[in-house]
């Protein structure tokens, strides 16, 4: 009698390898093991037949995620973050090495960072290492411990533990990650623009916030960032791209040669600055999100690949911090809180210009896993992780703020109405997510080192 496998899912559509058709997917052991017709009779503990009206996919992989524990678990946590991620299609998370006390900017604060993770992640979840300038010249211990790169701010981050590099500080750090072959990723807006544009921010007025972060600070920190890579060779990505006016001189980076990565975010995709209301702290974030036809030409990018990737950028806060000042833009902490919708948001816009769902899944499971070299994940594949999703992508839901996963019930997409509910996530082939029911009550995730996946 042939061996049982320990999951059959069956649908009428997948995405395996990268195309569409009709299959069955057995698992064993949190594996791939066999992909066959939809119709062909596995032996299985458990068998999964989808309706007609879902697609299976491969899970989300989101490369820009703070979970801030420890230090300031108040703001989000572990077991809050993973589970809002399982919620919204996400089965891997990596980690920023800030808010959380101690930051991971050395070995032992990534220890501290996986004995918080490892008994309450319902996901993967990796880590990235900081750069900051007391970890300068000490990068590599925190490389071979298993991180996948090393974040570094260009402007003051908004917490005292993670200063923000001086321009020679950052041809230092690439000078060092590259002597490694490693990965530096940016938070590119310069200081210098950002002082000069300080005064424009005026309490609740959204377009003056914008003003004061203007797409100058993202042009020239992205040209630094340029210059140290054309001169070092080290690999760098650009995180959270929110101007479009800096396209030009990423697409001649690209053109060049440079090894250089760009990602932006769904807020980014999903709102403009013209109908953001006054006093809407919820939307704060830097770089800001800014006006609609920037929107487009952010789409536009994807299309044409000098946008690689989406991440959510999940950077929640308390509530109180969020609309600290009651509307001042200036007093209100920036981030947005986007874990669990940052898949279907994305869909969403997506879906309204045309675009296929298999283009969405490439730049937010497909490209994310290979700026981490992440081979086991983003595919539906023999010999992967069976990190997959059920996926209704015509079906559409409101969202309301108090029935997220998150910690803080605090959401730029709070009344949005959004396309592509996730009905079933499963992380290697365990259900991490089943709509309507309950998180399970034993977390199913993985922590995750560079140098064993």
């Amino acid at each position: 009698m042939p061996e049982l496998y320990d999951l059959v899912v069956r649908a009428e559509k997948a995405f395996v390898e990268g195309e569409w058709r009709a299959a069955s997917v057995a698992v064993r052991d949190g594996v791939i093991a066999a992909i066959a017709e939809f119709d062909e009779g596995f032996p299985a503990h458990t068998v999964v037949t989808l309706p007609s009206s879902q697609v299976l996919i491969p899970g989300i992989v989101d490369t820009h995620v703070h979970v801030n524990e420890p230090g300031r678990t108040e703001w989000e946590g572990f077991t809050t973050a993973t589970r809002a991620a399982a919620a919204g299609g996400v089965t891997t998370i990596v980690d920023m090495p800030l808010n959380s006390i101690p930051p991971t900017t050395t070995v032992e604060g990534l220890a501290v960072k996986r004995e918080a993770a490892a008994p309450q992640a319902s996901v993967d979840v990796g880590f990235w290492g900081g750069a900051i300038p007391s970890s300068l010249g000490s990068l590599e211990p925190l490389w071979n411990d298993g991180v996948y790169g090393f974040k570094a701010f260009l402007s003051p981050s908004g917490v005292d533990e993670f200063p923000h590099l001086s321009t020679p500080q950052l041809r230092a750090a690439l000078e060092e990650i590259a002597s490694f072959g490693g990965l530096l990723i940016v938070h590119a807006e310069d200081p210098e623009v950002l002082d000069r544009a300080a005064d424009a921010v005026h309490g609740p007025d959204y377009l003056a916030f914008v003003a004061s972060r203007p797409d100058l600070a993202e042009e020239d920190a992205i040209a630094h960032v340029i210059a140290g890579v054309r001169a070092t060779g080290a690999r760098a990505h650009i995180l959270h791209l929110s101007s479009a006016r800096a396209l030009d001189q990423i697409r001649a980076a690209k053109a060049e040669g440079l090894p250089l990565t760009v990602e932006t975010c769904p807020h980014y995709l999903s709102f403009s600055a013209e109908h953001i209301p006054d006093g809407a702290t919820q939307y704060k974030c830097c770089p800001p999100i800014r006006d609609e036809g920037n929107r487009e030409l952010l789409w536009e990018a994807l299309l044409d690949g000098t946008i690689d990737l989406i991440a959510s950028d999940h950077s929640p806060s308390t509530a109180a911090l969020k609309f600290a000042g009651n509307g001042d833009f200036t007093e209100a902490w920036g981030g947005i809180s986007g874990l669990q919708l940052a898949f279907p948001a994305v869909w969403s816009g997506a879906r309204a210009r045309g675009i296929p769902l298999e283009r969405v899944l490439g730049w937010m499971s497909v490209n994310t896993s290979a700026l981490i070299g992440l081979t086991s994940k983003g595919v539906i594949a023999a010999g992967a992780d069976a990190d997959l999703v059920a996926l209704a992508p015509d079906e559409s839901f409101t969202v309301s703020a108090d029935a997220l996963e998150h910690k803080n019930k605090v959401s730029a997409y709070d009344g949005s109405t959004l396309h592509g509910v996730v009905h079933t996530t499963w992380v290697r082939g365990e259900v991490a997510h089943l709509l309507g029911e309950q998180a399970a009550s034993s977390p199913r995730g993985r922590l995750l080192t560079r140098s064993t996946d």
